[in-house]
C-alpha cells in the first residue's frame, strides 16, 4: 500500500517588500545597518553596512551552493557578471582575505603635474603626435593619452581650436580673447542640403560636387576613412585623374566614384549591387555628400569611364606608380615579380570560348587574365590574355608591358610556373633584361646524393629555414637543329625527404644565394593566396559587366580536327602493332612445327596469315594521309561561327579597384604588424582590419584644415590601444582628403 504525501507550500522568500530577487530562491535586504540574504525565506547571509569583503562573500558564496546564477547574482548585487567572477578567483587564490576593498588611486608619485599636463596639451595642439610627446617630456605614450583625456575640460580645449597662425600670435586683441568650449558633436546630425547643387547637376550646371562634411558623432562606417592614406599609395586617384582627365558634368564626380567603389569593397560589398545592402546615407557622410550613389547611378559612371578605353593605361599607371614607390622604400621587393593566368569561369548562356580550369578539373567557358604581383604577393598589373593561349606566349606579350612598369632598364627577377616552360622564352628573357625564376618540367636526371648539403636561410620576418640542397648547372636545348644551340642555366635542387624526391628550380640570377632562390620560388605561392582571398573577400571573379561582342573571325585558332586525326593515327598504329605481333606468332607457329609433322607454307598460307597486317597497314597510311592533310589552323569563322567574347573594359576597370582596395587593406594590417604593439598581429591582423574598416566614430570638421576622424573604442583594450597606435602612424601621414585641402587626423575616443 502506498500512501500519497502532499507537498508543502515554501516559505515566502523575504518578510519585506522592497526585497532584491536573485534568482528564484533567493533575495536581498540592504539598509542603513547593513546587508541580509534569505534563501526560501530563511535568513542566511548577513554582514554590517561597512563590511565590503562579508558582502562579496555573501556574492560568492550564492554563486558556489548554485543558489542562484552568476548572472543573477551579479544583477541583485548591482556589479558587472566579470566582477563577480573576479571575486571567486580572488577567493579560492587569497581566501576571505582577498575579497577586502581595492585600494583605489595611484600606486605611487605622479608624474603628470599641472605643468607637464599643460606642456602635453600645447604640444598636442601644434599637431605633434603622441610618440613624439611622449620622447620629449620623458613619458610613456599612455601617459600623454591620459593627459590629455584628463585636461579636456580644460587645457584640452586647444585640441578642438586652430593653431595659432602668425598673425593671430602677433595680435595684442587676440590674447583677450577667451578659448573657445570643446564643441559637442551632434549625434548623427543631418548632412549639408545639397538640393541645389543636385538641381544643377540635373541641367548639366555642376561639373561635380565637393565634399562637405557635418560634425557627427557615432557615424556608421566612420572607419572607413582610415583607407585613404593607404588609398593614396596605391596611386588610383592619381593616375585617374591622368588618364580620364574627368567624367561628364553630374553631381558625382570622378574622385567621389573611384573613392565610393573602393570604401565599398572595404565595407565587404564589391559589386555595384553591394550599394543595396549599405546605407547610402552613412556612406554619404563618410564621403562628404549627403548620400552615396545608389547601382544605378553607379553602373552609369562606371560604363562613361568604360567608353573611353583607357582601362589599361590606367592599371599600366597604377603598376608604374608603385612598382617606382616601391624601389624607393624597398629595392629588393621591387626587383621581383610573380607572374601567373587565372581562370575566371562563365556561367551564363553566351558562347564564350572553353579553357581548362584547374579548380573545375575540366574545360569550361572562361576568360583568362595574367597577373603580376610584387614579391609580397600583393597584385600590381592584370591584362586580359588571348584566347587559349599559354602562360609562355603570354609571358612574351607582358614582357614591354613589364619593361613600362619598372620603368628603367635594371634587371627583374620573373618567377612563374611550369606552364611558362620555354627554353626559347628563357633566352629571349634573358636577353631583354629579366632574369627567370621556375621549376623545372619534363623528366631530370636527380642529382647525386653526394651533391647535398644541408643550409640555412632567414627571411624578412625573422623566421629561419632549413633545406638540404644541391647547387648544379644544366644545359637546355633551345629547340633549333643545332646541337650546340643550348642555354646553361642555373638549377638549384631541393631534396623532399618525406616524399624521397628532388625539386628542381631553374634560374638565370647567378648573385643570389641558394637559400634565397628556394624562398623565393617558394613565395610565388602569395599570388595564389591571394587569389583566393580575393575570391572570398572581393568578388575577383564576379562578371560586373554582362555585355559582350563577337570574337574576330579572322583569329587564327586550333583546328579541333587536327586532333581527332591524331588520335585515329595512334588508334591504327596500335592496330598495325598488334596484327604485326599475331602474324609473327602465326608464322612461327607454322615454321616450327611440332615432331613428326610436316607443314608446307605456300603463297596462299602466307597470305592468308598476313592479311590482317596488310589490312591494319592501308589504315594507318590513310590516316597519316588524313592527318597530314588536315591543317593545323583554322581561321575562327570555320572552327566556333559566332563565338563571343565579355567585356574587357569594364572588368579591367573594376579589377584596378579591387587591387586598389586589397593593397589598401593590406598596408593597413602591415602597419598593424610594425607600428603597433597588438600581441597576435601576425594571426589577426586582416581580421582586425576588417572589424576596423566598418567601426563607429565621430567625424569632426571643426578644426580650420583639420578632418579630425574620432573613432570608437574597439570590443576589447588590447584591439583599442593597437587601434590607437595605428591612428597615430596614419596622422603623422598627413593625408588630404580627395578633393580638399582638409587634413586627416585620426584619433579613438577613450572616455566611451
Amino acid at each position: 500500500m502506498m500512501a500519497v504525501m502532499t507537498a508543502q507550500p515554501p516559505l515566502p522568500m523575504v518578510p519585506a517588500a522592497d526585497a532584491t530577487p536573485i534568482g528564484a530562491a533567493a533575495a536581498l535586504v540592504e539598509d542603513a545597518d547593513g546587508g541580509r540574504v534569505f534563501i526560501h525565506g530563511e535568513l542566511c547571509l548577513v554582514w554590517d553596512a561597512d563590511d565590503e569583503a562579508a558582502r562579496r562573500l555573501a556574492a560568492v558564496q550564492l554563486v558556489a551552493i548554485k543558489a542562484a546564477s552568476l548572472v543573477a547574482v551579479a544583477a541583485g548585487f548591482g556589479v558587472d557578471q566579470a566582477t563577480v567572477w573576479r571575486w571567486r578567483r580572488r577567493m579560492g587564490q587569497q581566501g576571505v582575505a582577498g575579497l577586502g576593498p581595492d585600494r583605489r588611486g595611484p600606486k605611487g608619485p605622479s608624474r603628470l603635474t599641472a605643468d607637464l599636463v599643460a606642456e602635453i596639451v600645447d604640444r598636442r595642439g601644434r599637431g605633434e603626435s603622441l610618440r613624439t610627446i611622449a620622447a620629449a617630456v620623458e613619458v610613456c605614450v599612455d601617459s600623454v593619452r591620459r593627459a590629455l583625456g584628463e585636461d579636456r575640460a580644460g587645457a584640452g580645449e586647444q585640441l578642438s581650436r586652430p593653431v595659432e597662425s602668425a598673425e593671430t600670435a602677433d595680435d595684442p586683441d587676440s590674447a583677450d580673447l577667451e578659448p573657445e568650449a570643446d564643441p559637442v558633436l551632434p549625434v548623427l546630425a543631418d548632412p549639408d542640403d545639397r538640393s541645389a547643387e543636385r538641381a544643377a547637376a540635373r541641367w548639366g550646371l555642376l561639373e561635380h560636387a565637393d565634399p562637405v562634411f557635418t560634425p557627427a558623432a557615432r557615424v556608421p562606417l566612420a572607419g572607413l576613412l582610415l583607407a585613404l592614406p593607404g588609398l593614396e599609395a596605391t596611386g588610383l586617384l592619381a593616375c585617374a585623374r591622368q588618364t580620364y582627365q574627368a567624367l561628364p558634368a553630374g553631381f558625382y564626380g570622378l574622385d567621389t566614384v573611384l573613392v565610393e567603389a573602393v570604401l565599398r569593397c572595404l565595407a565587404g560589398e564589391p559589386r555595384a549591387e553591394g550599394a543595396t545592402r549599405l546605407d547610402p546615407v552613412a556612406l554619404g557622410r563618410v564621403l562628404g555628400l549627403d548620400r552615396a550613389p545608389e547601382v544605378k547611378t553607379i553602373r552609369r559612371r562606371l560604363g562613361q569611364l568604360a567608353q573611353a578605353n583607357k582601362a589599361e593605361e590606367l592599371v599600366a599607371g597604377m603598376a608604374r606608380h608603385r612598382l617606382q614607390r616601391t624601389q624607393q622604400t624597398d629595392p629588393e621587393v621591387a626587383a621581383v615579380l610573380y607572374v601567373d593566368g587565372h581562370v575566371r569561369a562563365y556561367h551564363g548562356t553566351r558562347k564564350i570560348a572553353k579553357t581548362h580550369s584547374a579548380r573545375l578539373r575540366f574545360p569550361a567557358p572562361a576568360t583568362v587574365e595574367t597577373w603580376v604581383s610584387d614579391a609580397a604577393g600583393d597584385p600590381v598589373l592584370v591584362i586580359m590574355a588571348e584566347p587559349g593561349a599559354s602562360l609562355a606566349s603570354e609571358l612574351r606579350r607582358l614582357l614591354p608591358h613589364l619593361r613600362q612598369a619598372v620603368g628603367d632598364d635594371r634587371r627583374v627577377l620573373v618567377g612563374f610556373d611550369r606552364g611558362g616552360w620555354s627554353p626559347t622564352l628563357f633566352a629571349d628573357m634573358a636577353a631583354a633584361g629579366f632574369d627567370v625564376l621556375t621549376w623545372r618540367k619534363g623528366h631530370a636526371d636527380d642529382v647525386a646524393d653526394e651533391a647535398f648539403t644541408d643550409i640555412s636561410y632567414t627571411d624578412e620576418h625573422g623566421r629561419t629555414h632549413t633545406w638540404t640542397v644541391a647547387e648544379t648547372t644544366v644545359d637546355l636545348r633551345l629547340g633549333g637543329t643545332d646541337e650546340a644551340d643550348v642555354l646553361p642555366i642555373r638549377q638549384v635542387t631541393r631534396r623532399d625527404a618525406p616524399a624521397g624526391r628532388q625539386l628542381h628550380i631553374l634560374t638565370t640570377r647567378t648573385d643570389l644565394s641558394t637559400g634565397e632562390v628556394i624562398y623565393r620560388m617558394g613565395s610565388r605561392w602569395r599570388q595564389e593566396n591571394y587569389f583566393r582571398y580575393a575570391r572570398i573577400h572581393f568578388d575577383l571573379d564576379s562578371h560586373d559587366c554582362y555585355a559582350a561582342g563577337v570574337d574576330d573571325p579572322d583569329r587564327s585558332v586550333p583546328n579541333p580536327a587536327k586532333k581527332t586525326a591524331h588520335k585515329a593515327v595512334l588508334a591504327a598504329r596500335a592496330r598495325y602493332d598488334s596484327a604485326r605481333a599475331r602474324g609473327d606468332e602465326d608464322l612461327l607457329a607454322l615454321r616450327s612445327p611440332t615432331p613428326g609433322k610436316t607443314t608446307v607454307i605456300s603463297n596462299a598460307t602466307h597470305d592468308q596469315v598476313t592479311a590482317g597486317l596488310r589490312a591494319a597497314d592501308a589504315d594507318l597510311a590513310h590516316a597519316q594521309a588524313v592527318h597530314r592533310d588536315t591543317p593545323a589552323r583554322l581561321p575562327l569563322r570555320d572552327v566556333s561561327p559566332g563565338q563571343q567574347m565579355l567585356d574587357t573594359e569594364t572588368k579591367l576597370l573594376t579589377h584596378a579597384i579591387r587591387i586598389a582596395a586589397f593593397n589598401t587593406a593590406t598596408a593597413l594590417a602591415r602597419a598593424v604588424r610594425v607600428h603597433t604593439g597588438y600581441a597576435r598581429a601576425d594571426d589577426e591582423a586582416h581580421t582586425l582590419i576588417r572589424q576596423l574598416l566598418t567601426h563607429t566614430g565621430d567625424i569632426d570638421p571643426t578644426v580650420d584644415g583639420v578632418l579630425t576622424v574620432r573613432l570608437d573604442p574597439m570590443p576589447t583594450r588590447r584591439a583599442t590601444v593597437a587601434v590607437a597606435e595605428l591612428c597615430e602612424h596614419l596622422t603623422q601621414a598627413e593625408t588630404r582628403y580627395p578633393g580638399t585641402d582638409l587634413r586627416l587626423r585620426y584619433e579613438v575616443e577613450s572616455r566611451r
